[in-house]
């Protein structure tokens, strides 16, 4: 008797859900795996995946061009939609000759900050007009559904204009007092440089780039913050000053001093997060704001970044955030252990002297 792909499928997407999992894989040779609170878990009371199975999970999951485009690229991205109940980030990949996937649930409710125990100041970024925002961290670390947070605030508190650019759409925004548009990479526009170059001609007043993608899209983003937008988009950066230089050394060395020039003038803020195991299960942010005060923008301008660490460890007066101080308050309060603290410290004999 034939199986019932579609159904199987669906099976492993309640299962997903029903068990607070963040992300499901389907491999050949492998159970199919779930990862809750960090840790990868295989559901060892179904069989092992054949290849006859991955291919009947793509004939389910894909779309005929997709799979088309899939097979002749060897890996690509796309969402799914399950019944309204759940939303998926998908990725599938070629390993050793086989198929495989891998999912990340994107939650159907945008939380806000508070609960997902972010900084209240990140608010005052969400009532800018104009600038560049930057979310950075690890792949799996909440980036995405910090941006979510922040749009999902400017959409119940300002009239305004917005336009996301992901690849895939992630979380779907339900207009309140914003106009939103929402486009997808390969469905409503060819790439991301060509959609940010048109939100230009589209009356946009904020703008959501889902990563930040080749010089074509940095260069193009940072002259949207220049010319009257509010930017935010992501990068896998680990902090503040890394982001600042990783931007800056992606440009031909003649363009350089252009784009630290115009990167002093735009950037507001870039908030680092990462996603520490909570002592009473799940999992709780980590993170690092820096805030580009005039003091910020003169080291980007002078070529001195790498003493912006020091003005995020001394700039708690000013708002900013520093890591190490995030990672000792958590374990102050009790909710991560001092030896996970030292796992995600950027800097462990600073860590020392705080806890």
């Amino acid at each position: 008797m034939a199986t019932d792909y579609k159904k199987e499928f669906e099976d492993l997407v309640e299962t997903v859900m029903k068990e607070s999992a963040s992300d499901l894989h389907l491999s050949e040779g492998r159970y199919p795996t779930i990862r809750v609170a960090g840790f990868l878990i295989p559901l060892m009371n179904r069989k092992v995946i054949s290849r006859e199975d991955t291919l009947g999970f793509m004939s389910v999951i894909l779309s005929p061009e997709d799979r088309e485009l899939f097979l002749r690229n060897k890996e690509i991205d796309f969402s799914y939609n399950y019944k309204e109940k759940a939303r998926f980030r998908g990725n599938g990949y070629f390993q050793q000759s086989s198929v495989s996937f891998a999912f990340r649930l994107i939650p159907k409710k945008i939380r806000t900050f508070e609960e997902l125990g972010l900084p209240p100041i990140l608010e005052t970024f969400c009532e800018k007009q104009q600038g560049f925002f930057l979310v950075v961290g690890p792949v799996g670390h909440g980036k995405t559904t910090t941006l979510a947070a922040m749009v999902e605030r400017i959409n119940q508190t300002r009239a305004e204009h917005i336009v996301t650019i992901e690849d895939p759409i992630e979380y779907i925004y339900e207009q309140k007092k914003c106009v939103i548009d929402q486009r997808e990479v390969r469905v409503d526009t060819i790439d991301f440089s060509t959609a940010l170059r048109s939100a230009f001609r589209q009356d946009v007043d904020v703008i959501l780039i889902g990563e930040m993608r080749g010089i074509d899209t940095m260069g193009t983003a940072v002259t949207a913050a220049e010319t009257g937008h509010l930017v935010l988009s992501t990068l896998h950066t680990n902090n503040a000053s890394q982001t600042i230089n990783r931007i800056i050394d992606s440009f031909p060395g003649q363009q350089q001093d252009q784009i630290r020039i115009q990167l002093a003038s735009t950037l507001t803020g870039i908030f680092s997060q990462r996603l520490v195991p909570r002592i009473s299960g799940g999992l709780v942010p980590a993170y690092e704001l820096l805030i580009a005060n005039a003091a910020v923008s003169n080291l980007i301008r002078e070529k001195r970044v790498h003493e912006i660490n020091t003005v995020i460890e001394t700039g708690l007066e000013h708002g900013m955030i520093d890591m190490n101080r995030s990672l000792a308050e958590l374990v102050r309060k009790g909710e991560i252990t001092s030896e996970n603290a030292y796992l995600y410290s950027p800097n462990p004999r600073v860590l020392e002297r705080l806890i």
